[in-house]
């Protein structure tokens, strides 16, 4: 197996003649070099800092564009959870699962270009993952010192990609509308948007988008029956549901479905086990096993039967016992994200109560992460690497990666 390398005289200590082949320094010796790149190109990110302290050539070699370049060729993308914490100042995080580590992401050199003011608080926009491409799509920004109320929020139609063979973000193609607190999933392989919110709709709106990460280009959609707002997206079956911030309240259980395949929007009537469509709610896996977190003092998960359309519970999210506090304590404010078929339970906050029962409490951020198999029943969890740093505390964006998934 020969690997073909265009344009690489030589990468620090490398270098190679015009099929790929080292002629000075092997990578790994006693090894054929193309199996040797092959072996280090299959390791996960999260091992990528072990791998740059073995040597500066092996360094040099992690942090080329070729070497990421070649693993990007074989679709070798890894296994990514994205979060944005609340503490983390416009700073990604991302963890692999199969390396049990979490490493931080550059802060998007755009942000200093497309928003007036670095130090802006970023909310209400959406993230997914598709073509194996970070997409961060729209949203607010507002000072993160709440002792500015008034000043205006900003919004936006800008779009962010981060490759993860590169590491590096770039821009995307910007929606046709800026948009927060909206509507967003994959269908097919593409990005569907819808509702939300702007300054000159403030109410509520009806306009959709699709976009192709094939072409870099958005195209505008019929629009929506109704306006939505404060809403959230779900690919479900080829469709792309939009449920509002209304589902689960008395005679406001529709919501709007479009159909790629002929392009129509209709009101479908339909049952949410939650009072309010919390950001990360729902997951899908495998596109029919719906899943879904009950955060109004149960903290219960839900699945959902999709022959007749009846919820069940799974279990609950696991209670949090911090070392110095006697009494279990429930979290609010975690994301919910599904990964290799596992169900994760990030980050969050609780509220510490004074055992001496004078009504005074301490909030606590966590970076606590929890995973369990929603098929193993009863669900048994087990605690991961916790998040590092500032990264703890609510959580604002929550997005996975799977290598092998085109969607």
């Amino acid at each position: 197996m020969k690997m073909v390398v265009s344009n690489l005289p030589e990468i620090q200590g490398f270098r190679f003649d015009s099929v790929g082949k080292v002629l000075r320094q092997s990578i790994i010796p006693g090894l054929p070099d193309d199996l040797a790149l092959r072996c280090l190109a299959k390791l996960s990110h999260g091992y990528h800092g072990k791998l740059e302290t073995v040597s500066k050539a092996w360094r040099d070699l992690i942090r080329s564009a070729e070497y990421g370049n070649y693993k990007a060729r074989q679709g070798w993308c890894g296994n990514w959870l994205f979060v944005l914490t609340e503490g983390s100042k416009n700073e990604w995080i991302a963890y692999d699962p199969e390396a049990d580590k979490w490493h931080p992401l550059p802060i998007p050199k755009m942000l200093f270009t497309t928003t007036p003011h670095i130090d802006l608080k970023h909310f209400g926009f959406s993230c997914v993952s598709v073509c194996n491409r970070f997409y961060l799509i729209g949203g607010s920004y507002a000072p993160h010192d709440s002792a500015f109320p008034h000043q205006r929020h900003f919004i936006t139609n800008a779009v962010f990609q981060f490759d993860p063979f590169l590491k590096q973000w770039s821009n995307a193609a910007s929606m046709v509308t800026s948009r927060s607190h909206f509507a967003c999933c994959v269908v097919s392989g593409k990005i569907y948007v819808a509702g939300g919110r702007n300054l000159s709709t403030p109410r509520g709106l009806v306009l959709a988008e699709v976009y192709d990460p094939l072409t870099d280009k958005w195209e505008e959609l019929p629009p929506m029956p109704n306006p939505q707002m404060d809403c959230l997206g779900l690919s479900y079956k080829g469709k792309f549901h939009v449920l509002s911030d209304q589902v689960g309240l008395p005679d406001q259980n529709t919501s709007e479905v479009f159909d790629p395949s002929d392009g129509t929007w209709c009101t479908v009537e339909d049952i949410w086990p939650f009072s309010r469509a919390m950001q990360f709610a729902v997951q899908v896996i495998e596109d029919d096993r719906i899943y879904t977190v009950v955060d109004w003092g149960e903290s219960l998960i839900k699945t959902r039967d999709t022959e007749k359309g009846e919820w069940q519970n799974v279990g609950s999210v696991p209670s949090v016992v911090l070392p110095d506090h006697g009494r279990p304590l429930e979290a609010f404010g975690y994301g919910f994200a599904a990964l290799r078929n596992e169900l994760y339970v990030v980050g969050g906050k609780v509220l510490k109560w004074e055992e001496s029962g004078a009504g005074r409490f301490d909030i606590v951020k966590l970076g606590l992460v929890r995973v369990c198999d929603p098929l193993v029943m009863p669900l048994k969890w087990r605690e991961t690497k916790p998040m590092f740093g500032s990264a703890c505390g609510s959580i604002l964006g929550c997005a996975s990666m799977e290598e092998g998934s085109s969607y």
